[in-house]
């Protein structure tokens, strides 16, 4: 069921432009992202997508962590793939599991060391770390080991080390995943005040209320880019037409 929707869209407020051309990137020889070509530009862009359908990938790619096979993509013009310091002022990531991505024990250490890898002074890092606590509203964090925060709280340091460093946008994969109903509110309203643009990546619709765009990833391929009101209401359709069926009994070969 392909759709052809909007290929090109512009939104107001903090844009960013992400520009795909044959997009091909696999593992072992086993294809995960196949030909995306996509030119989008808005505020709230959503990925959404069945769970094995590229979405992780497809992140670590618009983030500049993996190159693409073949293919361009650009993130307001960059390769961040080739351009890595760019790449630290462009895009920020924030990963499903925060315990993949937090490797300092305490939480002024691990806000503070993004931003020396930008080239702040050990002081002006330390400067910025109390700002952003102060701007979260969580200054009594202040050297609070790691390990006494909650998964929630853990995801909330990443958001913070992350936003510290100012990106134009933050690419969101799967951030909610394992959450209850009251942390993902308030994490969402804490989102919600960044001023850069948002990439966000789940296979959950609910998820992706509030973006503007939406891409929806079937097998490795773009199914259809558009307005997300439409684009989610007929990824939900597929995805309650598929539940009726039993694909748990096809096998793989």
């Amino acid at each position: 069921m392909k759709m052809e929707l909007h290929t090109s869209i512009q939104a107001d407020g903090a844009q960013t432009a992400l520009s795909l051309d044959g997009v091909f990137y696999g593992i072992e020889g086993r294809k995960i992202l196949r030909g995306l070509s996509i030119e989008v530009e808005a505020a709230r862009i959503g990925i959404v997508g069945r769970n094995g359908s590229g979405k992780s990938t497809l992140a670590r790619a618009l983030a500049g962590l993996i190159a693409p096979d073949s293919g361009t993509l650009k993130i307001n013009g960059h390769d961040l793939a080739k351009d890595r310091k760019t790449a630290l002022s462009e895009v920020g990531i924030l990963f499903q599991n925060p315990d993949h991505q937090i490797i300092f024990p305490t939480v002024d250490e691990e806000i503070s060391f993004g931003l020396r890898q930008q080239g702040l002074s050990k002081d002006d890092a330390d400067q910025r770390c109390r700002n952003t606590l102060s701007q979260f509203g969580k200054s009594h964090w202040a050297g609070t080991p790691v390990t006494a925060l909650s998964q929630g709280q853990k995801h909330l340091l990443c958001l913070m080390a992350v936003a510290a460093m100012g990106p134009r946008m933050i690419i969101l994969d799967e951030p909610f995943t394992g959450l209850d109903i009251p942390t993902r509110m308030q994490l969402r309203r804490y989102l919600n005040r960044y001023a850069g643009g948002i990439a966000h990546v789940s296979h959950q619709p609910e998820d992706l209320i509030g973006c503007e765009i939406v891409i929806w990833l079937e097998k490795g391929s773009v199914e259809a880019t558009g307005a997300a009101d439409k684009v989610l209401r007929a990824f939900s359709d597929h995805m309650h037409h598929l539940g009726e069926l039993d694909d748990l009994s096809d096998l793989s070969v």
